[in-house]
């Protein structure tokens, strides 16, 4: 009996440091992800395809199904913001943009709707922890990741929001490396904003002067 308890306790913390090695590589490449993406480099894109490859895993390893189906939504952004910010045959990639305040509350108030019915729906025919949470999360994720693509200056603060609701669910879930990276969003998410803004702006400088 007590052989037999010793062999599934090995095997739980064998296992616990598999998830903890590869949520390691996970973050490190995340981080990588958001570095490059700070500076509209196109590699980011690579960073986030081998990231979001593992977190897909990791995801429905514990459960947060909706996460795990938001990384193979990433996996496919990763490769659509690669194709997108590659410089065309005049050296000019895409560039950050604003997006009006009408905008964004029909965004914010479609993609809440879509939280509340697909949470509904996870609540009711799932397992899945923290339905309501994690398909908000996961329905704003899938609508900025778009804007970070787009190069829409915004996306950083709705990341800002989106990053302070994940790292509870994270907590819950005993992500902790996980958990930490996304206080290390938060702060990079503003400073990412910031960064882009003034490169927006410095980028508006040729038009007023010409104008």
């Amino acid at each position: 009996m007590l052989a037999e308890l010793w062999s599934m306790v090995g095997g739980a913390f064998g296992e616990m440091q598999a998830l903890s090695l590869w949520e390691a590589i996970a973050v490190v490449l995340a981080l990588a992800y958001l570095l490059l993406a700070l500076k509209r480099s196109r590699w980011c894109w690579v960073a986030a395809f081998a990231s979001t490859a593992i977190y897909t895993a990791l995801f429905y390893h514990v459960a947060l199904l909706m996460e795990s189906a938001l990384n193979v939504y990433y996996m496919a952004m990763a490769v659509y913001g690669y194709w997108l910010w590659r410089e065309d045959s005049e050296h000019h990639s895409i560039t950050v943009q604003s997006w009006g305040l009408k905008r964004h509350v029909t965004l914010i108030g479609l993609t809440t709707l879509a939280s509340l019915l697909v949470g509904f729906i996870m609540a009711n025919y799932t397992s899945a922890s923290f339905p309501y949470i994690d398909a908000a999360t996961s329905c704003f994720a899938v609508v900025t990741t778009y804007m970070v693509a787009q190069k829409v200056l915004e996306n950083w603060l709705y990341w800002v929001v989106i990053d302070l609701v994940s790292i509870y669910l994270y907590l819950s879930k005993g992500l902790m490396l996980t958990s930490l990276l996304f206080v290390l969003y938060v702060g990079l998410a503003l400073a990412g904003y910031f960064a882009w803004r003034a490169a927006m702006h410095k980028q508006l400088k040729p038009q007023l002067a010409s104008a």
